[in-house]
């Protein structure tokens, strides 16, 4: 009964060559050369998209900015129309690596909440967490955060060119 189980198991392995491919017609178990794989070492889901909000504070803001994973950035303000603008390519990537640096899956994650009168949150959500900017895990967020708010602003400044 073993033998007959090892020989199933053995006839399934197929080459380990290292060729990568399969005779014409025989399905192929190994993905082609050029598609990620995700490892251990790979962070699930550390990047885009990735939201930043903006509210209260002395002026009553209600801001957000939503960056999908193109670059394009979907901006909204209270009393303005939404619009969608794409970022820079040096400032897109300036926020990537940011994002790309916290460490998501440790972060507790809060629902931002006025500490004072007059108190602007400013969040950030990624990867299903939101926390206040503030978070010290968030620190690395910080300038990259603020030139967004700062460029993307409407109508959009001139790291953000409106579609």
């Amino acid at each position: 009964m073993c033998t007959a189980v090892a020989g199933l198991v053995l006839t399934g392995c197929g080459s380990e060559s290292g060729s990568g491919t399969a005779p014409i017609g025989t399905p192929s178990s190994t993905p082609p050369p050029t598609m990620p794989t995700v490892t251990q070492s790979a962070p699930v889901g550390a990047g885009l998209p990735v939201t930043v909000a903006r509210t209260g504070g002395f002026a009553g803001f209600d801001d957000s900015v939503q960056i999908g994973t193109d670059g394009v950035a979907t901006v909204s303000s209270r009393g303005k129309q939404t619009l969608r603008c794409k970022l820079d390519p040096g400032l897109l990537a300036i926020i990537t690596t940011a994002v790309e640096k916290v460490d998501w899956a440790s972060l507790v994650a809060t629902k931002p909440a006025t500490k004072h009168p007059d108190d602007m949150i400013v969040s950030v959500t990624a990867n299903g967490k939101t926390a206040r900017i503030e978070d010290p895990q968030l620190k690395v967020l910080a300038a990259p955060v603020s030139k967004l708010l700062i460029e993307a602003a409407i109508p959009p400044g001139k790291l953000c060119k409106k579609l």
